[in-house]
């Protein structure tokens, strides 16, 4: 490794002797670089804290001292939010060591968790208290409650649980002061003032540090049905989820659009996996049910099946008929990222438009992007919320390198129009600092404005996450 950049060597000397010495793991390549390799810290200070007056110390002598501070959550970020690739060298806060579950009060259906519990060990505490906590990504097993807060996640059940911010009623902070926010309540109801914690969550630790969170849980259904059916095209996907909604109604939890280039992905990189059809279909939807006792999830992908065939929407399909049959089929729709990280996008694209209008943009997209150059589009994603993963790739035989200069063109292709058929452009990976300069072309004047006014009302000397979300 090749000598890292220094804080200075004063806030150095400050940090050691205000916090104990475990504090101090070494900077490893794990927290110089995000997923997807684009951007590579120069170095910084590494410090871990265990304890929320450890992250306030932390925060003001930093703030004393002018130097950044970016916090580490579960470094799975897409967007460079972890990661300092410019400016001076900062403090790299990770959470990891903020890793307990302080309390479970299952008659409330609440959790207290700290910000570096990974998600799957809050699932996990929430099924021990035979509870549900609904928040679910591929990413699960390494992604943290401070960085999905933070980035305000969104995942597979967004279409019945919301997102992060839903399920969470209170949180525990360290603002860019210094000062600790003792906001862990656990009160479903609570107008007093401003809402500090929509502020915090999803803004990726420009405003202050998450250290804790009050979340919601869930009764477990009592009964869970998934099937995967082939569908003629993204139009009859959308149709199909009107009739799901009419069968199933509010037991619906995920409908999955998977297109076919991600069957072809998993089928060149991923061979062990199983997949549920014998060729690729060009679409299928990956339908997740859930209810209680008096629900029978089979009887109800049974009728989705056939009034779906019967209108020509449905060619196909696969019902499972065991939670290892449902694993299996999840497993499939878990697993196209990591095929796409094999495969090396030349741009990925976390986008939404109105659920209408997905049909449409997706033969647009495509189009438009055939008078740039020749790829392979792997278009997946939550169609239940309108949530797609347009990704472009390389043909066979070549590789994202070859296709460097056109990222550009290729982004903003995608991009205005996604804009110009009123969607975001971040649906649900954040801003970070891949999305700075599209924050700025897209957002309103006036949001902006604000934005930049709650930023320097809180964080004067922008420490806070410095060159994520906002450029000073």
């Amino acid at each position: 490794m090749t000598d890292l950049a220094k804080i200075p060597a004063p806030l150095e000397a400050s940090l050691k002797a205000a916090l104990p010495p475990e504090t101090f793991p070494d900077l490893t390549e794990a927290w110089l670089q995000e997923p997807r390799g684009r951007y590579r810290s120069s170095g910084g200070c590494l410090v871990a804290p265990k304890t929320v007056d450890e992250v306030a110390r932390v925060v003001r002598l930093a703030a004393a001292a002018g130097v950044g501070i970016v916090p580490f959550s579960g470094g799975t970020g897409l967007v460079g939010g972890q990661i300092a690739a410019e400016g001076p060298a900062p403090v790299i806060l990770s959470l990891h060591r903020m890793n307990r579950i302080r309390e479970v009060f299952a008659e409330e259906n609440v959790l207290v968790a700290e910000a570096g519990v990974v998600l799957a060990h809050v699932q996990g505490a929430a099924k021990d208290a035979d509870r549900l906590f609904p928040l679910s990504l591929a990413s699960e097993g390494s992604a943290r409650i401070g960085g999905l807060l933070a980035t305000n996640a969104g995942g597979v059940n967004v279409l019945r649980w919301g997102n992060a911010r839903d399920l969470c009623l209170g949180l525990e902070a360290v603002l860019p002061s210094g000062e600790i926010w003792h906001g862990l309540t656990r009160l479903h109801k609570n107008n007093t003032g401003y809402d500090l914690r929509h502020l915090l969550i999803g803004a990726e630790g420009t405003l202050g540090i998450i250290t804790a969170a009050a979340l919601k849980l869930v009764p477990r259904p009592a009964r869970r049905g998934v099937a995967m059916l082939v569908v003629r095209d993204p139009a009859a996907a959308l149709e199909l989820l009107g009739i799901v909604g009419d069968i199933a109604g509010d037991t619906l939890s995920a409908f999955e659009l998977i297109g076919g280039m991600g069957f072809t992905f998993l089928a060149e990189t991923m061979p062990q996996v199983r997949l549920p059809f014998e060729g690729h279909p060009a679409w299928s939807a990956l339908i997740d049910l859930g209810g209680g006792d008096g629900f029978d999830p089979d009887a109800a992908l049974a009728r989705i099946y056939e009034r779906g065939a019967e209108a020509g929407l449905v060619l196909d399909g696969v019902i499972a008929r065991s939670e290892r049959q449902a694993a299996e089929l999840w497993t499939v729709r878990e697993s196209i990222p990591e095929a796409n990280r094999r495969i090396g996008s030349v741009s990925s694209h976390d986008i939404s438009v109105p659920l209408s209008a997905v049909p449409a943009f997706i033969p647009r997209a495509t189009q438009a992007l055939a008078q740039i150059g020749s790829y392979r589009i792997n278009c997946f994603g939550h169609l239940g919320d309108g949530n797609m993963h347009y990704n472009v790739f390389p043909q066979p035989g070549l590789s994202r390198a070859d296709h460097e200069e056109e990222r550009p063109a290729i982004k903003r292709c995608v991009h205005d129009i996604v804009h110009e058929m009123g969607g975001s452009v971040s649906a649900e990976h954040g801003v970070g600092r891949l999305k700075v300069e599209d924050l700025e072309r897209y957002s309103d004047p006036a949001k902006l404005t604000a934005m930049r006014a709650i930023k320097a009302a809180l964080d004067p000397g922008w420490i806070m996450n410095p060159g994520a979300v906002l450029r000073r």
